[in-house]
Protein backbone atom coordinates (compact mmCIF):
# COMPACT_ATOMS: atom_id res chain seq x y z
CA UNK A 1 0.00 0.00 0.00
CA UNK A 2 1.31 3.87 -0.50
CA UNK A 3 0.61 6.41 1.18
CA UNK A 4 -0.11 9.85 -0.43
CA UNK A 5 -0.41 13.42 1.05
CA UNK A 6 -3.25 15.74 -0.31
CA UNK A 7 -1.75 18.78 -1.16
CA UNK A 8 -4.95 21.18 -0.08
CA UNK A 9 -6.12 19.59 2.76
CA UNK A 10 -2.75 17.85 4.13
CA UNK A 11 -4.79 14.30 5.03
CA UNK A 12 -2.59 10.97 4.20
CA UNK A 13 -4.16 8.22 2.93
CA UNK A 14 -3.67 4.84 1.14
CA UNK A 15 -3.94 3.70 -2.47
CA UNK A 16 -3.48 0.26 -3.53
CA UNK A 17 -0.90 -0.66 -6.37
CA UNK A 18 -3.95 -0.21 -9.14
CA UNK A 19 -5.00 3.04 -8.08
CA UNK A 20 -1.40 4.55 -7.78
CA UNK A 21 -0.45 3.45 -10.64
CA UNK A 22 -3.29 5.35 -12.46
CA UNK A 23 -2.14 8.60 -10.25
CA UNK A 24 1.39 8.52 -11.60
CA UNK A 25 0.17 7.84 -15.25
CA UNK A 26 -2.48 10.79 -14.66
CA UNK A 27 0.57 12.95 -13.35
CA UNK A 28 2.94 11.57 -16.14
CA UNK A 29 0.06 12.86 -19.07
CA UNK A 30 -0.44 16.22 -16.73
CA UNK A 31 3.94 16.71 -16.93
CA UNK A 32 3.98 16.14 -20.48
CA UNK A 33 0.91 18.56 -21.72
CA UNK A 34 2.71 20.76 -19.53
CA UNK A 35 6.34 20.43 -21.06
CA UNK A 36 4.59 20.49 -24.66
CA UNK A 37 2.92 23.89 -24.03
CA UNK A 38 5.86 25.23 -22.42
CA UNK A 39 7.76 24.20 -25.59
CA UNK A 40 5.14 25.69 -28.13
CA UNK A 41 5.79 28.80 -25.97
CA UNK A 42 9.44 28.66 -26.38
CA UNK A 43 9.06 28.11 -29.46
CA UNK A 44 5.96 31.19 -30.55
CA UNK A 45 8.99 33.61 -28.34
CA UNK A 46 11.96 32.42 -30.45
CA UNK A 47 9.89 33.23 -33.98
CA UNK A 48 9.19 36.42 -32.60
CA UNK A 49 12.94 37.25 -31.32
CA UNK A 50 14.25 36.00 -34.91
CA UNK A 51 11.49 38.26 -36.52
CA UNK A 52 12.52 41.31 -34.36
CA UNK A 53 16.14 40.98 -35.23
CA UNK A 54 15.52 40.25 -39.08
CA UNK A 55 13.31 43.71 -38.78
CA UNK A 56 15.91 45.41 -37.05
CA UNK A 57 18.39 44.13 -39.64
CA UNK A 58 16.51 45.35 -42.30
CA UNK A 59 16.16 48.60 -40.58
CA UNK A 60 20.07 49.14 -39.48
CA UNK A 61 20.69 48.43 -43.06
CA UNK A 62 18.35 50.58 -44.81
CA UNK A 63 19.51 53.25 -42.27
CA UNK A 64 23.42 52.89 -43.30
CA UNK A 65 22.83 52.97 -46.59
CA UNK A 66 20.60 56.19 -46.77
CA UNK A 67 23.24 57.57 -44.76
CA UNK A 68 26.00 56.76 -47.32
CA UNK A 69 23.66 58.34 -50.25
CA UNK A 70 23.05 61.22 -48.05
CA UNK A 71 27.31 61.05 -47.37
CA UNK A 72 27.73 60.71 -51.61
CA UNK A 73 24.89 63.44 -51.95
CA UNK A 74 26.59 65.87 -49.73
CA UNK A 75 29.88 65.16 -51.66
CA UNK A 76 28.64 65.29 -55.02
CA UNK A 77 26.84 68.91 -54.09
CA UNK A 78 30.03 69.94 -52.45
CA UNK A 79 31.78 68.98 -55.71
CA UNK A 80 29.55 70.39 -57.67
CA UNK A 81 32.57 72.49 -59.21
CA UNK A 82 34.35 69.05 -60.27
CA UNK A 83 34.13 67.63 -63.81
CA UNK A 84 30.74 66.08 -64.88
CA UNK A 85 32.36 63.46 -66.19
CA UNK A 86 33.97 62.50 -62.85
CA UNK A 87 30.75 62.91 -61.35
CA UNK A 88 28.83 60.85 -63.82
CA UNK A 89 31.05 58.15 -63.08
CA UNK A 90 31.26 58.71 -59.42
CA UNK A 91 27.44 58.57 -59.53
CA UNK A 92 27.38 55.81 -61.99
CA UNK A 93 30.66 53.79 -60.02
CA UNK A 94 27.89 55.02 -56.54
CA UNK A 95 24.86 53.67 -58.47
CA UNK A 96 26.76 50.48 -59.23
CA UNK A 97 27.45 50.44 -55.28
CA UNK A 98 23.93 50.85 -54.19
CA UNK A 99 22.50 48.50 -56.48
CA UNK A 100 24.90 46.01 -55.29
CA UNK A 101 24.25 46.89 -52.01
CA UNK A 102 20.34 46.64 -52.39
CA UNK A 103 21.65 43.29 -54.12
CA UNK A 104 23.28 42.32 -51.24
CA UNK A 105 21.21 43.63 -48.54
CA UNK A 106 18.26 41.79 -50.65
CA UNK A 107 20.18 38.35 -50.06
CA UNK A 108 20.50 39.47 -46.93
CA UNK A 109 16.96 39.30 -46.22
CA UNK A 110 16.48 36.85 -48.33
CA UNK A 111 18.78 34.31 -46.43
CA UNK A 112 17.03 35.59 -43.08
CA UNK A 113 14.02 35.30 -44.63
CA UNK A 114 14.94 31.22 -45.31
CA UNK A 115 16.78 30.77 -42.23
CA UNK A 116 13.39 31.91 -40.41
CA UNK A 117 11.20 29.66 -42.77
CA UNK A 118 13.54 26.79 -42.24
CA UNK A 119 13.39 27.49 -38.44
CA UNK A 120 9.59 27.54 -38.97
CA UNK A 121 9.86 24.47 -40.59
CA UNK A 122 11.86 22.79 -38.39
CA UNK A 123 9.60 24.10 -35.40
CA UNK A 124 6.72 22.83 -37.49
CA UNK A 125 8.36 19.57 -38.30
CA UNK A 126 9.09 19.18 -34.62
CA UNK A 127 5.60 20.11 -33.41
CA UNK A 128 3.74 18.17 -35.56
CA UNK A 129 6.32 15.23 -34.42
CA UNK A 130 5.24 16.45 -30.85
CA UNK A 131 1.41 16.42 -31.59
CA UNK A 132 2.04 12.87 -33.07
CA UNK A 133 3.83 11.50 -30.20
CA UNK A 134 0.77 13.30 -28.11
CA UNK A 135 -1.79 12.17 -29.91
CA UNK A 136 -0.18 8.46 -30.04
CA UNK A 137 -0.06 9.03 -26.09
CA UNK A 138 -3.40 10.25 -25.88
CA UNK A 139 -4.22 6.64 -27.73
CA UNK A 140 -2.19 4.93 -25.76
CA UNK A 141 -3.65 6.03 -22.68
CA UNK A 142 -7.11 5.51 -23.32
CA UNK A 143 -6.12 2.14 -23.90
CA UNK A 144 -5.00 2.00 -21.12
CA UNK A 145 -7.59 3.64 -19.18
CA UNK A 146 -9.96 1.22 -21.42
CA UNK A 147 -7.98 -1.59 -20.30
CA UNK A 148 -7.80 -0.67 -16.05
CA UNK A 149 -11.78 0.23 -16.66
CA UNK A 150 -12.19 -3.33 -17.93
CA UNK A 151 -9.72 -5.01 -15.39
CA UNK A 152 -11.37 -2.99 -12.57
CA UNK A 153 -15.09 -4.07 -13.91
CA UNK A 154 -13.87 -7.65 -13.89
CA UNK A 155 -12.36 -7.43 -10.06
CA UNK A 156 -15.43 -5.65 -9.48
CA UNK A 157 -17.74 -8.23 -11.09
CA UNK A 158 -15.38 -11.20 -9.55
CA UNK A 159 -15.61 -9.21 -6.43
CA UNK A 160 -19.64 -8.83 -6.47
CA UNK A 161 -19.60 -12.39 -7.40
CA UNK A 162 -17.53 -13.52 -4.54
CA UNK A 163 -19.63 -11.50 -1.95
CA UNK A 164 -22.81 -13.18 -3.48
CA UNK A 165 -21.46 -16.53 -2.82
CA UNK A 166 -20.27 -15.42 0.60
CA UNK A 167 -23.63 -13.92 1.52
CA UNK A 168 -25.23 -16.80 0.21
CA UNK A 169 -22.65 -19.13 2.15
CA UNK A 170 -23.97 -16.96 5.61
CA UNK A 171 -27.30 -17.27 4.68
CA UNK A 172 -26.86 -20.88 4.68
CA UNK A 173 -25.02 -21.40 7.85
CA UNK A 174 -27.21 -18.59 9.83
CA UNK A 175 -30.06 -21.49 8.68
CA UNK A 176 -27.96 -24.98 9.74
CA UNK A 177 -26.91 -23.14 12.84
CA UNK A 178 -30.66 -22.41 13.41
CA UNK A 179 -31.48 -25.60 12.55
CA UNK A 180 -28.91 -27.10 14.50
CA UNK A 181 -30.07 -24.72 17.40
CA UNK A 182 -33.34 -25.73 17.35
CA UNK A 183 -32.38 -29.53 17.70
CA UNK A 184 -30.19 -29.57 20.53
CA UNK A 185 -32.72 -27.01 21.60
CA UNK A 186 -35.28 -29.65 21.13
CA UNK A 187 -33.02 -32.55 22.64
CA UNK A 188 -31.88 -30.52 25.34
CA UNK A 189 -35.27 -29.79 26.70
CA UNK A 190 -36.82 -33.52 26.56
CA UNK A 191 -33.18 -34.56 28.22
CA UNK A 192 -33.74 -31.61 30.79
CA UNK A 193 -36.90 -32.89 31.50
CA UNK A 194 -36.10 -36.41 31.83
CA UNK A 195 -33.11 -35.73 34.55
CA UNK A 196 -35.04 -33.38 36.53
CA UNK A 197 -37.03 -36.23 36.83
CA UNK A 198 -34.82 -38.73 37.78
CA UNK A 199 -33.22 -35.93 39.88
CA UNK A 200 -36.55 -35.05 41.49
CA UNK A 201 -37.40 -39.15 41.98
CA UNK A 202 -33.72 -39.70 44.12
CA UNK A 203 -34.54 -36.13 45.34
CA UNK A 204 -37.63 -37.57 47.14
CA UNK A 205 -35.82 -40.63 48.01
CA UNK A 206 -33.22 -38.47 50.24
CA UNK A 207 -36.03 -36.47 51.33
CA UNK A 208 -35.33 -35.16 54.96
CA UNK A 209 -39.36 -35.59 56.24
CA UNK A 210 -42.50 -36.97 54.57
CA UNK A 211 -45.29 -35.22 53.56
CA UNK A 212 -46.89 -36.64 56.07
CA UNK A 213 -45.59 -35.11 58.67
CA UNK A 214 -47.02 -32.05 58.23
CA UNK A 215 -48.63 -30.73 61.30
CA UNK A 216 -47.00 -33.87 63.45
CA UNK A 217 -44.10 -33.88 65.80
CA UNK A 218 -41.97 -36.56 64.32
CA UNK A 219 -42.95 -38.87 67.34
CA UNK A 220 -46.53 -38.49 66.43
CA UNK A 221 -45.58 -39.97 62.70
CA UNK A 222 -42.84 -42.42 63.97
CA UNK A 223 -45.95 -44.09 66.42
CA UNK A 224 -48.04 -43.53 63.21
CA UNK A 225 -46.09 -45.89 60.69
CA UNK A 226 -45.48 -48.23 63.04
CA UNK A 227 -49.42 -48.88 64.12
CA UNK A 228 -50.37 -48.74 60.46
CA UNK A 229 -47.77 -52.28 59.99
CA UNK A 230 -48.10 -53.03 63.76
CA UNK A 231 -51.32 -55.39 62.72
CA UNK A 232 -50.33 -57.28 59.76
CA UNK A 233 -46.20 -57.16 60.31
CA UNK A 234 -45.42 -56.93 63.64
CA UNK A 235 -48.02 -59.21 65.66
CA UNK A 236 -46.22 -60.28 68.60
CA UNK A 237 -44.13 -56.80 69.16
CA UNK A 238 -44.19 -54.13 71.90
CA UNK A 239 -43.65 -50.42 70.79
CA UNK A 240 -45.06 -48.28 73.48
CA UNK A 241 -43.33 -44.78 74.80
CA UNK A 242 -40.42 -45.03 77.49
CA UNK A 243 -42.28 -43.38 80.28
CA UNK A 244 -39.67 -44.64 83.47
CA UNK A 245 -37.49 -42.03 84.47
CA UNK A 246 -36.31 -43.53 87.66
CA UNK A 247 -32.93 -43.47 86.27
CA UNK A 248 -33.06 -39.60 85.41
CA UNK A 249 -33.14 -40.02 81.84
CA UNK A 250 -35.46 -41.74 79.16
CA UNK A 251 -36.06 -42.47 75.46
CA UNK A 252 -38.69 -42.10 73.51
CA UNK A 253 -39.44 -45.18 72.37
CA UNK A 254 -38.83 -48.86 73.56
CA UNK A 255 -39.17 -51.63 70.53
CA UNK A 256 -39.37 -55.23 71.72
CA UNK A 257 -40.59 -58.73 69.72
CA UNK A 258 -41.09 -62.37 70.88
CA UNK A 259 -42.11 -65.59 69.08
CA UNK A 260 -44.90 -67.29 69.12
CA UNK A 261 -43.80 -68.98 72.62
CA UNK A 262 -42.83 -65.58 74.18
CA UNK A 263 -39.06 -65.22 73.54
CA UNK A 264 -37.66 -61.60 73.47
CA UNK A 265 -35.83 -62.13 70.16
CA UNK A 266 -34.75 -58.18 69.64
CA UNK A 267 -35.18 -54.84 71.58
CA UNK A 268 -34.88 -51.60 70.04
CA UNK A 269 -34.10 -48.15 71.89
CA UNK A 270 -35.67 -45.19 70.01
CA UNK A 271 -34.66 -41.55 70.73
CA UNK A 272 -36.86 -39.07 67.88
CA UNK A 273 -35.00 -35.55 67.56
CA UNK A 274 -36.57 -32.58 65.69
CA UNK A 275 -35.86 -28.60 66.02
CA UNK A 276 -37.64 -25.73 64.29
CA UNK A 277 -35.62 -24.04 61.04
CA UNK A 278 -35.58 -20.96 63.43
CA UNK A 279 -34.17 -22.23 65.90
CA UNK A 280 -30.76 -20.16 66.74
CA UNK A 281 -28.78 -22.17 68.33
CA UNK A 282 -28.33 -25.98 66.30
CA UNK A 283 -28.08 -28.97 67.46
CA UNK A 284 -26.11 -32.01 66.12
CA UNK A 285 -26.90 -35.97 66.44
CA UNK A 286 -23.53 -36.66 67.93
CA UNK A 287 -24.97 -34.63 70.83
CA UNK A 288 -27.37 -37.05 71.95
CA UNK A 289 -25.58 -40.32 70.84
CA UNK A 290 -23.91 -40.71 74.79
CA UNK A 291 -27.34 -40.44 76.34
CA UNK A 292 -29.03 -42.81 74.21
CA UNK A 293 -26.26 -45.77 74.79
CA UNK A 294 -27.01 -44.66 78.52
CA UNK A 295 -31.09 -45.43 78.11
CA UNK A 296 -30.30 -48.16 76.05
CA UNK A 297 -27.94 -50.10 78.91
CA UNK A 298 -30.67 -49.08 81.66
CA UNK A 299 -33.57 -50.61 79.70
CA UNK A 300 -31.77 -53.50 78.80
CA UNK A 301 -32.04 -52.93 75.13
CA UNK A 302 -29.98 -54.56 72.46
CA UNK A 303 -29.97 -51.70 70.18
CA UNK A 304 -29.82 -48.37 70.05
CA UNK A 305 -31.31 -45.88 67.33
CA UNK A 306 -31.91 -42.29 66.52
CA UNK A 307 -34.43 -40.79 64.23
CA UNK A 308 -33.22 -37.52 63.16
CA UNK A 309 -33.85 -34.26 61.46
CA UNK A 310 -31.08 -33.06 62.72
CA UNK A 311 -28.15 -31.62 60.29
CA UNK A 312 -30.48 -31.36 57.43
CA UNK A 313 -27.46 -30.44 54.85
CA UNK A 314 -25.08 -32.93 56.11
CA UNK A 315 -24.97 -35.56 53.07
CA UNK A 316 -23.56 -38.46 55.41
CA UNK A 317 -27.16 -38.51 57.43
CA UNK A 318 -28.74 -37.86 53.99
CA UNK A 319 -27.64 -40.86 52.15
CA UNK A 320 -29.50 -43.35 54.55
CA UNK A 321 -29.14 -45.84 57.37
CA UNK A 322 -25.28 -44.52 59.09
CA UNK A 323 -23.46 -47.26 61.56
CA UNK A 324 -22.46 -45.36 64.99
CA UNK A 325 -20.95 -48.34 66.28
CA UNK A 326 -17.31 -47.11 65.96
CA UNK A 327 -18.66 -44.20 68.53
CA UNK A 328 -21.18 -46.61 70.70
CA UNK A 329 -22.19 -50.41 70.18
CA UNK A 330 -25.21 -51.23 67.86
CA UNK A 331 -25.64 -47.96 67.80
CA UNK A 332 -27.75 -46.17 64.17
CA UNK A 333 -28.66 -42.88 63.02
CA UNK A 334 -31.47 -42.61 60.61
CA UNK A 335 -33.99 -40.59 58.90
CA UNK A 336 -37.29 -40.66 59.55
CA UNK A 337 -37.82 -42.55 56.16
CA UNK A 338 -35.77 -45.39 57.20
CA UNK A 339 -37.30 -45.59 60.66
CA UNK A 340 -39.48 -48.94 59.40
CA UNK A 341 -36.54 -50.47 57.45
CA UNK A 342 -33.93 -50.12 60.25
CA UNK A 343 -36.79 -52.26 62.32
CA UNK A 344 -37.05 -54.60 59.23
CA UNK A 345 -33.54 -54.78 58.94
CA UNK A 346 -32.55 -55.50 62.37
CA UNK A 347 -35.73 -57.94 63.41
CA UNK A 348 -34.90 -59.96 60.17
CA UNK A 349 -31.45 -60.29 61.52
CA UNK A 350 -32.49 -60.91 64.74
CA UNK A 351 -34.88 -63.85 63.75
CA UNK A 352 -31.95 -65.60 62.44
CA UNK A 353 -30.97 -65.86 65.83
CA UNK A 354 -34.16 -67.18 67.06
CA UNK A 355 -33.44 -70.84 66.96
CA UNK A 356 -30.13 -70.74 68.48
CA UNK A 357 -31.84 -68.82 71.57
CA UNK A 358 -34.47 -70.95 71.77
CA UNK A 359 -31.73 -74.08 71.66
CA UNK A 360 -29.95 -71.56 74.48
CA UNK A 361 -33.28 -71.72 76.40
CA UNK A 362 -33.52 -75.51 76.16
CA UNK A 363 -29.75 -76.33 76.74
CA UNK A 364 -30.27 -74.19 79.97
CA UNK A 365 -32.96 -75.81 81.14
CA UNK A 366 -31.41 -79.17 80.92
CA UNK A 367 -28.41 -78.00 83.06
CA UNK A 368 -26.02 -78.55 79.85
CA UNK A 369 -22.20 -77.33 80.48
CA UNK A 370 -22.65 -73.72 79.45
CA UNK A 371 -19.26 -73.20 78.37
CA UNK A 372 -19.89 -74.91 75.52
CA UNK A 373 -22.79 -73.76 74.92
CA UNK A 374 -21.00 -70.10 75.09
CA UNK A 375 -18.59 -71.21 72.70
CA UNK A 376 -21.91 -71.91 70.42
CA UNK A 377 -23.20 -68.76 71.08
CA UNK A 378 -19.72 -66.55 70.85
CA UNK A 379 -19.29 -68.28 67.19
CA UNK A 380 -22.84 -67.18 66.60
CA UNK A 381 -22.18 -63.98 66.87
CA UNK A 382 -19.60 -63.92 64.89
CA UNK A 383 -21.24 -65.35 62.31
CA UNK A 384 -24.11 -63.11 62.54
CA UNK A 385 -22.03 -59.99 62.79
CA UNK A 386 -20.20 -61.02 59.84
CA UNK A 387 -23.45 -61.23 58.10
CA UNK A 388 -25.07 -57.78 59.57
CA UNK A 389 -22.00 -56.64 58.47
CA UNK A 390 -21.87 -57.44 54.70
CA UNK A 391 -25.62 -56.91 54.90
CA UNK A 392 -24.51 -53.06 56.21
CA UNK A 393 -21.94 -52.45 53.48
CA UNK A 394 -24.22 -53.61 50.73
CA UNK A 395 -26.78 -51.26 51.78
CA UNK A 396 -24.43 -48.13 52.20
CA UNK A 397 -23.15 -49.18 49.21
CA UNK A 398 -26.60 -48.98 47.46
CA UNK A 399 -27.46 -45.68 49.25
CA UNK A 400 -23.51 -44.50 47.39
CA UNK A 401 -24.72 -45.05 44.42
CA UNK A 402 -27.94 -43.58 44.78
CA UNK A 403 -26.14 -40.59 45.62
CA UNK A 404 -23.64 -40.76 42.83
CA UNK A 405 -26.39 -41.19 40.42
CA UNK A 406 -28.27 -37.49 41.68
CA UNK A 407 -24.47 -36.07 41.53
CA UNK A 408 -24.59 -37.29 38.02
CA UNK A 409 -27.81 -35.75 36.95
CA UNK A 410 -27.16 -32.52 38.60
CA UNK A 411 -23.91 -32.57 36.70
CA UNK A 412 -25.43 -33.43 33.65
CA UNK A 413 -28.05 -30.96 34.03
CA UNK A 414 -25.44 -28.25 34.41
CA UNK A 415 -23.66 -29.27 31.19
CA UNK A 416 -27.19 -29.02 29.35
CA UNK A 417 -27.49 -25.48 30.93
CA UNK A 418 -24.10 -24.20 30.17
CA UNK A 419 -24.48 -25.58 26.43
CA UNK A 420 -27.54 -23.91 26.14
CA UNK A 421 -26.11 -20.93 27.15
CA UNK A 422 -23.01 -21.57 24.64
CA UNK A 423 -25.84 -22.09 22.02
CA UNK A 424 -27.01 -18.81 22.78
CA UNK A 425 -24.01 -16.82 22.63
CA UNK A 426 -23.17 -18.53 19.12
CA UNK A 427 -26.51 -16.97 17.99
CA UNK A 428 -25.98 -13.76 18.96
CA UNK A 429 -23.28 -13.96 17.26
CA UNK A 430 -24.13 -15.01 13.98
CA UNK A 431 -27.10 -12.72 14.34
CA UNK A 432 -24.20 -10.07 14.11
CA UNK A 433 -22.49 -11.19 11.64
CA UNK A 434 -22.76 -8.95 8.95
CA UNK A 435 -21.02 -7.45 5.77
CA UNK A 436 -20.05 -3.99 7.15
CA UNK A 437 -18.41 -6.94 9.91
CA UNK A 438 -16.74 -8.67 7.36
CA UNK A 439 -14.90 -5.51 5.35
CA UNK A 440 -14.08 -3.48 8.44
CA UNK A 441 -10.65 -4.03 8.10
CA UNK A 442 -10.49 -4.11 4.11
CA UNK A 443 -9.87 -0.90 3.18
CA UNK A 444 -10.16 -2.41 -0.90
CA UNK A 445 -13.33 -4.38 -0.10
CA UNK A 446 -14.58 -1.12 1.54
CA UNK A 447 -14.04 1.57 -1.34
CA UNK A 448 -15.29 -1.83 -3.88
CA UNK A 449 -18.56 -0.95 -1.89
CA UNK A 450 -18.64 2.92 -1.37
CA UNK A 451 -18.60 2.69 -5.71
CA UNK A 452 -20.93 -0.12 -6.04
CA UNK A 453 -23.02 1.92 -3.95
CA UNK A 454 -22.66 5.41 -5.91
CA UNK A 455 -22.79 3.53 -9.43
CA UNK A 456 -26.09 2.26 -7.79
CA UNK A 457 -27.38 5.76 -6.87
CA UNK A 458 -26.18 6.81 -9.88
CA UNK A 459 -28.46 4.37 -12.00
CA UNK A 460 -31.36 5.51 -10.21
Amino acid sequence: MQEIKCPKCGEVFQVDESGYAAIVKQIRDREFQKEVYEREQQFKAHLQTLEKDRQLAIKNAVGEKEAEIAQLKAQLSANAQNNKLTISEALASKDKDIIALKAKLYNLEKDKEMAVNAAVNEKSAEIKELQARLASFETEKKLAVNEVATQKERELAAKNEELIKLTNQIESTEKEIQLREQTIKASYEEKLKIKDGQIEFYRDLKAKQSTKMIGETLEQHCAIEFNRLRATAFRNAYFEKDNDARTGSKGDFIFREFDDEGTEFISIMFEMKNEADGTATKHKNEDFLKELDKDRKEKNCEYAVLVSLLEADNELYNGGIVDMSHRYPKMYVVRPQFFIPIITLLRNAAMNSLQYKKELATIKNQNIDISHFEEDMNDFKEKFARNYRLASEKFKKAIEEIDKTIDHLQKTKEALLSSENNLRLANNKAEDLSIKRLTRNNPTMQAKFAELEERRKNEE
